[in-house]
């Protein structure tokens, strides 16, 4: 057991270790400074700007900036489309797998897109290598979007009145050979070394001890794997994820693998105070994200070592803690801790099965997609964040009688309108698509029977995960629902457009407006965001927005599950 603990303890210090750097060296990248690796990649982003016709000094607005984030979407979606419908008939397919129906290339588009990577398909039978290469070109563009509109928040944030926020294709394009394409190099490199496949030949066979012919799928898996954790992507190449034993072939790749999925987005926060000249402000932040964080990771690691009740009931010991659908080689703690580093980001891979999980870690992984913002995705969890921080700046200053004021620029009634629908846009989506499933299975149960394995408690917790999944752009599953249906297609697909780009679109345009207000210089009765005081505010700010709004479906699905089991 101690081990198991003290093998979580060195992934996270690690984490953190590396962000700090990481950090000072992105806001760097964002700021136009030399940094060492500008000689290998200036002349490659020059190639980039030059074959796309782009000025990076000619800076945006906010407007414009959305444009340009949203056309790049609408162009590669075409683009997806028609490769994952015609894959069967293209090139690259050497095990001859077929071409998405029109409603899973629909979702399956939708999901790597928007960062998601939500998989209605098993990786190495449902699409070719030709699809997961684009697929996992679709993880770079995705990260790189969404790094790139926290730059924009960033610059928006500065002390200055301003409309020009840089330029986002400058941003962009950085975001992906400056930060994203390198750490990918590396960590492919350390896979790779470790038994991760990286080949164009089709499947491999050999003889198991049993005499019995066995196929097994390969393919160009250490790239894809990379950038899937890096990202926050969290597609696998395979069926079964990082669970995986070509995907993830021991402890030390899991080590590396889980520290690659918050890396990012934690160095994020240090960027921000590198920019802006507030480390103060990015240490409460990245305290509030840690306590969140760890809110989460303590009781799940607890009970997931304790052993399933359940299974404790058959008279089956449980030494090593719950292990139904965990892997051996990784353990129940470090499979508690990989559920909720991917649950509290989008990355969405998993090294286990989480519909496995006991009920309350289940649902800890659900809370971690609910608020969305303890380290969250690429770039975007830092937006879910500040649109919090503006919540509770006005809430504040409310409280004390005076006019909110964020940074120096006044948060007025414009502001608190998008960031409260935006707020509420989550809790919306998840709880109102969780609804219409649970009225078409319960009303009608046996044209239904396909989607639940698990009637009952269990069962609405699998709907529950499924949208909580889409609307957080995580992509993980509890894989007992019968997802790979249109319905679940659509509705997904649905769910992940509007869950991406609205929380994108509401947090620019904030920043964007601030960003041209007056600046007021800070006086004595200026409201302190870098304080222990304001981070508690942000916390419960984040806790009651978020996490509230959730318990009493929560009530009806994990949380009725635990107590059934007593």
């Amino acid at each position: 057991m101690n081990t198991e603990i003290s093998g979580i303890i060195f992934m996270y210090v690690a984490m953190v270790l590396l962000a700090i750097p990481l950090g000072s060296y992105i806001g760097k990248v964002f700021e136009g400074q030399r940094t060492w690796l500008d000689v290998i990649f200036n002349p490659l982003d020059k190639l980039f700007f030059k074959l796309g016709g782009i000025k990076p000094e000619k800076e945006m607005n906010w407007k414009q900036h959305l444009f340009a984030l949203l056309t790049i979407n609408v162009v590669w979606f075409i683009f997806s489309m028609i490769v994952l419908m015609t894959m069967g008939s293209l090139p690259l397919n050497p095990d001859g797998n077929p071409s998405m129906s029109a409603d899973l290339a629909f979702n399956t588009t939708i999901s790597f897109i928007s960062n998601t990577n939500l998989q209605h398909y098993s990786g190495e039978s449902g699409v070719s290598y030709l699809g997961q290469l684009i697929l996992m070109l679709f993880q770079f563009i995705s990260a790189g979007v969404g790094i790139a509109a926290c730059a924009v928040v960033f610059n928006a944030m500065k002390e200055r009145t301003t409309e020009k926020l840089g330029n986002f294709y400058n941003y962009f394009i950085k975001s992906c050979t400056r930060i994203l394409l390198p750490l990918s190099i590396v960590v492919a490199v350390i896979l790779l070394f470790n038994g991760t496949p990286m080949t164009f030949k089709g499947k491999d066979k050999f003889i198991s001890l049993q005499g019995d012919t066995v196929n097994v799928s390969r393919g160009p898996a250490a790239a894809m794997v990379a950038i899937k954790q890096l990202g926050t992507n969290g597609g696998g190449f395979f069926g079964a994820n990082s669970a995986h034993p070509l995907e993830n072939p021991n402890y030390f790749t899991n080590i590396v693998e889980n520290v690659c999925i918050v890396l990012i987005p934690i160095a994020l926060v240090f960027a921000l105070g590198f920019i802006l000249k507030r480390k103060k402000l990015a240490w409460v932040i990245f305290g509030v994200m840690t306590i969140g964080f760890l809110s989460f990771v303590v009781p799940s690691v607890y009970y997931e070592m304790k052993g399933n009740t359940s299974i404790a009931k058959l008279g089956i010991a449980q030494n090593n803690g719950s292990m139904e659908g965990k892997e051996t080689r990784f353990g129940a703690a470090a499979s508690a801790y990989w559920g909720i580093t991917t649950t509290v980001t989008s990355n969405g891979s998993v090294n286990a099965a989480h519909d496995s999980f006991t009920p309350l870690t289940g649902m800890f992984a659900m809370l971690g997609m609910m608020v969305n913002s303890f380290y969250g995705g690429v770039g975007v969890g830092f937006l879910n964040f500040y649109i919090y921080m503006i919540i509770a700046v006005f809430i504040s200053g409310l409280m004390v009688g005076r006019t909110p004021e964020f940074l120096g620029k006044k948060i007025e009634a414009k502001e608190m309108k998008i960031a409260t629908i935006i707020a509420l846009l989550h809790t919306f989506l998840i709880l109102s698509f969780t609804a219409l499933s649970s009225h078409l299975y319960a009303h009608d149960p046996k044209t239904y029977a396909s989607w639940l394995n698990n009637p009952g408690n269990h069962g609405f917790s699998e709907m529950l995960y499924e949208y909580t999944s889409s609307s957080a752009n995580n992509g993980s599953g509890f894989e007992g629902l019968g997802d790979g249906v249109p319905f679940w297609n659509i509705t997904c697909g649905i769910v992940m457009i509007l869950a991406r780009y609205l929380p994108i679109i509401g947090p620019l345009a904030i920043a964007g407006i601030l960003a041209k207000k007056k600046f007021v210089p800070e006086s004595a009765g200026t409201l302190k965001t870098d304080t222990v005081t304001f981070g508690i505010m942000i916390f419960a700010v984040i806790m009651i927005v978020a996490a509230l709004s959730f318990f009493p479906a929560l009530a009806l699905g994990p949380i009725a599950e635990f107590f059934s089991q007593k």
